[in-house]
């Protein structure tokens, strides 16, 4: 019978033998192969949009390729119990939004994971900015004559709803002005911009990713930004506190998760780089392009983050009086 320490040597003395050394058997560098970055949005959103210049610039600082996966449906419920159940090891990440971590518990009944216990912080990268649009071609192109419009027309308007923020908007508006207008649910906002053009639905909640580009065209018109101040991409449209909504602010947020219990070493390497990468003025512009209002944190306070934005926007559901499906 050959003995372990006989069997060790035999072991060692065929990797010198091929060129090997002890160093063959230590844990291997991260990442040492592929890694896949999920998000919870169809192509072209702007949530897609910015996992693929992340993965681009991640690929180039870290001389590993990285994929990007659109797992869509049930609210980016999918793709985030994905990355839940993946291994832990940092070659299964998610770009998301506040739809997966802030709101899904307040708009679903049954929610496949824990936005907190499930999920590693790794990094905040930014900010989704949206504003209400309509076709020029509408009677109503301000909040209020949207408001009159609908008071005087009750179930004649309907929205499209394509993500969390939307959603929690359109219904908070119709809460607050006491209108009845009917809410269209898409799958993501560039569906939801298709339907708007083609006359299907009479306003929606556009990111600038997807509405900046049709207003530039001049085929959408902005009535409101969503947040308690005007937004310099759009300084001269209003803002729903100034108009309908005394109070109102709200704003989309993205960062990137691991599976719970990602290990530091691996946290380190990706909020370094993704922080590198948000620094640079040129990256900073391509991700201002495509709707993204850069906004760097690390893992500690993204992890912060996450819990207070739980707890804010479990508030904006219940204020808008949505039940949970």
């Amino acid at each position: 019978m050959v003995s372990r320490r006989t069997a060790a040597a035999g072991v060692l003395l065929l990797a010198a033998s091929v060129g090997l050394g002890p160093r063959a058997f230590a844990a291997e560098t991260y990442p040492a192969h592929p890694i896949t970055i999920l998000t919870p949005f169809a192509a072209g959103s702007v949530t897609d949009a910015a996992a693929r210049l992340l993965a681009q610039t991640l690929q180039e600082s870290l001389g590993q390729s990285f994929v990007v996966e659109n797992r869509t449906g049930a609210g980016g419920m999918l793709a985030a119990s994905a990355v839940a159940r993946a291994k832990n090891d940092g070659y299964t990440l998610l770009l998301t939004t506040n739809s997966t971590h802030s709101a899904a518990n307040g708009l679903f009944k049954s929610v496949p994971y824990d936005p907190i216990k499930d999920f590693t912080p790794i990094a905040r990268i930014g900010s989704f900015p949206s504003f209400i649009g309509v076709t020029p071609d509408k009677p109503y192109q301000s909040m209020k004559a949207l408001v009159d419009y609908a008071k005087a027309h009750p179930g004649k308007l309907s929205y499209g709803v394509g993500n969390s923020t939307s959603y929690i908007t359109g219904e908070t508006l119709k809460k607050r002005t006491g209108t009845d207008i009917v809410r269209v649910s898409y799958r993501s906002n560039p569906m939801v911009i298709t339907d708007l053009l083609g006359g299907q639905i009479q306003f929606m909640i556009p990111d600038f990713n997807t509405g900046i580009p049709q207003l530039k065209a001049g085929k959408i018109n902005a009535l409101a930004v969503l947040t308690k101040k005007r937004n310099p991409t759009l300084p001269d449209v209003p803002t729903l506190d100034e108009t309908v909504m005394p109070g109102f602010d709200i704003l989309a947020w993205a960062g990137v998760f691991g599976p719970a219990n990602l290990p530091p070493d691996v946290v380190k390497v990706l909020a370094d780089h993704i922080h590198k990468a948000l620094q640079t003025p040129a990256m900073r512009q391509k991700f201002q392009s495509t709707g993204t209002e850069v906004f760097w944190s690390g893992p500690k306070e993204f992890d912060a983050f996450v819990k207070s934005e739980l707890v804010k926007w479990t508030g904006y559901i219940k204020e808008a009086g949505i039940e949970p499906q």
